[in-house]
């Protein structure tokens, strides 16, 4: 990998800010009509569920360890499960289970937009307060908090630092997972909106891997093969990120072509090390979890619940990934 690449990514940085305070106090609301609003009594030995988008991925283990700890410090009961795989079919179910159970509260990243809401409604409306994490829906009745990254906001830091590290010419590829995600969608949609104040990058139509790493590895290859002059590509994920930097390293061409990748798993924080990846957009899903948490435990109270909460990003190189302010962001794998 050219190492003059990193010092353009630092540049970047420099100029966008290397933790960008993306946490934007939302309105707030202590209205009863979407259930912001719960009877005094305290949070307390309260039932407290977590449905997280992937099991196995450590953005959802970070998150549910640090709701874990939240809540146990509040007193509440919680346990978490989580989907397989990124499917509607897998995640339905989980849904039923919590509707059977009736917990006090639920905390869940939905893996789509709409198809899932019904089950939601009917969660809701029958008593359980429900806090979307991570993911949302486009239906605003549900939930009484919506907590997430602004992943429009890192969409455009990954368009500014890639467009540097290709000297701000060439092709650029967005490989994601597939259209419907709430989160995936806003990334997608700063990245090409950014990417056009760069006249001499022309941007390929977006191409989905349904969140299978091999997936984005072949198609990073036939990508290669189409448009010789490919020079960067934006990964919407992490698989989608491993995926690219293999097929970009069985095809020879690791480190000629610049990755940026949002997260900050621990295969993306060897990858960054090794030169395959050169920038990681992370998230702060331990802040996800608490604040999750802190808002069910206000409308437990009866206390004001913030309707919509932003959290902290950081953009990591691999220049500032040693610094402490930056290394807190590193994902976990387990508890």
């Amino acid at each position: 990998m050219s190492k003059s690449s990193i010092l353009s990514t630092r540049r970047v940085l420099v100029a966008t800010g290397t933790v960008l305070a993306l946490a934007g106090a939302a309105a707030c609301s202590s209205s009863g009509d979407s259930g912001s609003s719960g009877s005094a009594g305290g949070a307390a030995h309260k039932k407290v569920r977590l449905i997280t988008g992937v099991k196995s991925d450590p953005f959802y283990i970070t998150m549910s360890c640090a709701a874990q700890t939240e809540a146990k410090a509040k007193g509440m009961e919680f346990a978490a499960d989580g989907s397989a795989q990124w499917d509607v079919s897998v995640q339905r179910p989980l849904l039923d289970s919590v509707a059977a159970a009736r917990p006090d509260g639920l905390l869940i990243a939905p893996v789509d937009t709409s198809a899932l809401t019904p089950s939601l409604k009917q969660i809701q409306s029958a008593g359980t307060k429900v806090a979307l994490v991570d993911t949302t829906v486009t239906d605003p009745s549900i939930g009484i908090t919506r907590i997430s990254s602004d992943n429009e906001k890192g969409g455009r830091v990954a368009a500014d630092a890639l467009a540097e590290l290709m000297n701000k010419k060439g092709s650029a590829i967005v490989i994601s997972v597939k259209p419907g995600v709430s989160t995936t969608d806003a990334r997608i949609k700063g990245f090409t909106e950014e990417m056009a104040k760069y006249p001499a990058i022309k941007v390929l139509p977006t191409l989905y891997d349904n969140d299978l790493p091999a997936t984005a590895a072949s198609q990073i290859q036939s990508t290669l093969a189409a448009h010789p002059d490919l020079g960067g590509v934006f990964a919407g994920n992490t698989n989608t990120g491993q995926g690219i930097a293999t097929g970009l390293k069985q095809a020879g061409k690791e480190g000629a072509v610049k990755v940026a990748a949002f997260d900050a798993e621990p295969d993306e924080i060897a990858s960054l090390k090794a030169g395959a990846l050169q920038v990681l957009v992370a998230q702060d899903p331990a802040a996800i979890g608490r604040e999750a948490v802190d808002q069910l435990a206000a409308a437990f109270e009866g206390k004001t619940v913030r309707k919509s909460i932003g959290t902290n990003m950081v953009a990591i190189t691999k220049d500032n990934m040693n610094e402490p302010a930056v290394a807190k962001y590193f994902y976990k794998s387990g508890c």
